[in-house]
């Protein structure tokens, strides 16, 4: 939601004369930029276990963070007050850390986005108000999950549903005169079941997440939850580990999109090429996955838990392809990346909040549909997986290794869906995988859920993907 200025300066007890000052008194010691990072956050939460509200509350976080740049030089400090005292001796402190003499750079865009925020462009609309609601008006949505479940699965032995959200005012001020400001709904709903037969134990999660309001608590979406949390069970007790070896792999549409985020997302990110630690970092302008293969990272999908109006420098949100049609185009950018190469920032200059400085972050990433059908892809397999579920990831920046635990999919025989299969790792590498990819179904999905990403700082993200089939990885079974 994009309020009135006055709102935001008379929060932060600032207006532009103040603003400016503070930049003087971090560019005092000769920095190239200052930046400003005001932030008011509300937090809430309230959680059901097992039809018993366990823990619930709220709390705020308010300060300002300001960097200062000077060449190679960061220098960062918050205050968690915004008096003029305060704030000028942050604003000192981080102009004392960058004071090392260095090599200035030309940070900030070539063309400084110094218009005011326009409402008619705003991504997340907020229509009822997080803040001010008592926390056991949202009590019987979590209810009704709980019970439909309950209703839908005899099986279902403990149910958890939580409620998280926050709201975050925002003010963004720089020595380039560029003035920006939002307020950043986000709701996430959990659900995760534990299921019972004859003595053996299955779980499953599901989950939801937008920049919206409360107005995402429709009955509707606690039907969907519920829905979604007990299908399958049936699978998830007949499911067994299949044998190990090298085989083709069919990533589900969806959720398997987490598979793309951290073991090809990361490693486009332009600080990890910067420092020549990506496995990318000299494969610009190079074919690095068949021909016809789209990657993005996009901030621009309306109420999407990764999407922004302006990224945490002030730039504005946008939607950038670092793969077309095969070829590696673009690395994400902050400003101090876009200066280092030359180009514009792509509005990824993410921090988890006003006591982090920015650093290249993903938004929503995911690969384009393409002209395969699903049914064909796993029709052509004669002996593979099927995998539609992942989770504890782990990646290598540097070489582009992953290894992935699958929770849930099947084993494809004869070009078929047979077997239900569980507790398996798939393994391989990032560049190879993409160069590996032999067909991309038309039907792309961007998975909903409570997606965050941690690198060093945590950031909500989504990811996505269609169908694809990889021809080769390392299935990890008996």
């Amino acid at each position: 939601m994009i309020g009135e200025k006055n709102y935001y300066f008379n929060l932060f007890q600032v207006d532009t004369q103040i603003l400016d000052r503070l930049i003087s008194e971090g560019l005092r010691s000769g920095g190239s930029y200052c930046d400003l990072y005001f932030e008011n956050t509300t937090y809430g939460s309230l959680l059901l276990r097992d039809g018993a509200v366990t823990s619930g509350g709220s709390h705020i976080d308010f300060g300002v963070g300001i960097r200062v740049l000077s060449g190679e030089k960061t220098g960062y400090a918050y205050s968690e007050s915004t008096s003029w005292a305060d704030m000028a001796a942050s604003a000192r402190a981080a102009a004392q850390i960058a004071s090392t003499p260095s090599e200035v750079s030309p940070y900030g865009t070539r063309n400084p986005s110094r218009g005011e925020p326009n409402p008619a462009a705003d991504r997340y609309p907020i229509e009822q108000q997080w803040r001010g609601i008592p926390m056991k008006t949202f009590l019987p949505f979590l209810q009704q999950i709980e019970a439909d479940v309950k209703k839908r699965e005899s099986r279902a032995r403990k149910v958890i549903v939580s409620l998280a959200f926050q709201v975050s005012d925002i003010l963004m001020y720089n020595s380039q005169k560029e003035l920006k400001w939002d307020t950043r709904p986000m709701g996430s709903i959990s659900v995760s079941v534990v299921y019972e037969q004859n003595g053996q134990r299955e779980n499953k999660a599901t989950s939801r997440s937008f920049r919206m309001g409360a107005e995402m608590l429709t009955p509707a979406l606690a039907t969907e939850l519920a829905a979604e949390v007990t299908s399958g069970i049936d699978e998830r007790f007949a499911a067994r580990r299949p044998k190990g070896g090298q085989m083709p792999v069919v990533m589900g549409a969806g959720a398997s999109g987490i598979l793309l985020h951290e073991a090809m997302g990361h490693a486009f990110e332009a600080d990890f090429n910067r420092k020549g630690t990506s496995i990318f970092a000299d494969k610009m302008g190079c074919q690095i996955c068949p021909k016809g293969i789209q990657i993005i990272d996009d901030g621009t999908i309306p109420l999407n838990r990764g999407s922004l109006n302006f990224d945490d420098e002030g730039i504005p949100g946008q939607k950038t392809y670092m793969v077309e049609d095969g070829v590696l185009t673009s690395y994400l950018h902050d400003r101090i990346s876009a200066a280092h190469y030359g180009v514009k920032p792509t509005g990824n200059g993410r921090r988890e909040s006003f006591r982090y400085a920015p650093i290249p972050r993903m938004r929503a990433t995911y690969m384009e549909s393409g002209p395969a059908r699903t049914e064909d892809l796993i029709a052509s397999v004669d002996k593979g997986i099927y995998v539609d579920e992942f989770s504890n990831g782990q990646v290598q920046i540097g070489e582009g290794d992953f290894t992935f635990y699958v929770k849930s999919g099947f084993l494809i025989e004869g070009g078929r869906l047979t077997m239900p299969v569980k507790d398996i790792n798939i393994i391989g590498n990032g560049p190879a995988a993409l160069a590996d990819m032999r067909g991309v179904a038309g039907d792309l999905q961007i998975d909903p859920g409570a997606w965050t990403c941690g690198k060093e700082q945590s950031v909500p993200v989504s990811c996505g993907i269609p169908t694809v089939l990889i021809g080769s990885l390392t299935v990890g079974g008996e």
